[in-house]
């Protein structure tokens, strides 16, 4: 499974040199850690997302977005954003920060 290159960019260029955020490749894209603690990863051409379960139905709902499902088995607390819907830099960099902030909450490994 290939990640689309152009995307994984400009998650770096908004998360920027931070020592804390490391990418990895994994499952066949790449995952961003921060604290070793897995925030946002690139699949495809879609954009996963840690959000926690607080407030996951609310934002499953939202436009462009679905729960993330990994060989047929549900990832709680996770879920997938399509190219649509980050699109624009503004979108993205929210999504981003999402994951980042979720991460940050969780003790570093």
């Amino acid at each position: 499974m290939a990640y689309d290159e152009a995307l994984t960019q400009r998650v770096r260029d908004h998360i920027g040199g931070s020592d804390a955020v490391v990418g990895k490749k994994m499952f066949g894209g790449i995952a961003f850690m921060n604290h070793g603690n897995m925030a946002v990863g690139i699949s495809n051409d879609e954009l996963m997302v840690r959000v926690g379960l607080d407030n996951f139905d609310e934002i499953v709902s939202e436009p462009g977005v679905r729960e993330f499902d990994m060989t047929g088995k549900r990832m709680k607390g996770w879920i997938l954003v399509d190219s649509q819907a980050t699109g624009d830099d503004s979108d993205l960099h929210d999504w981003v920060d999402v994951g980042m902030s979720y991460a940050a909450s969780l003790p570093p490994k």
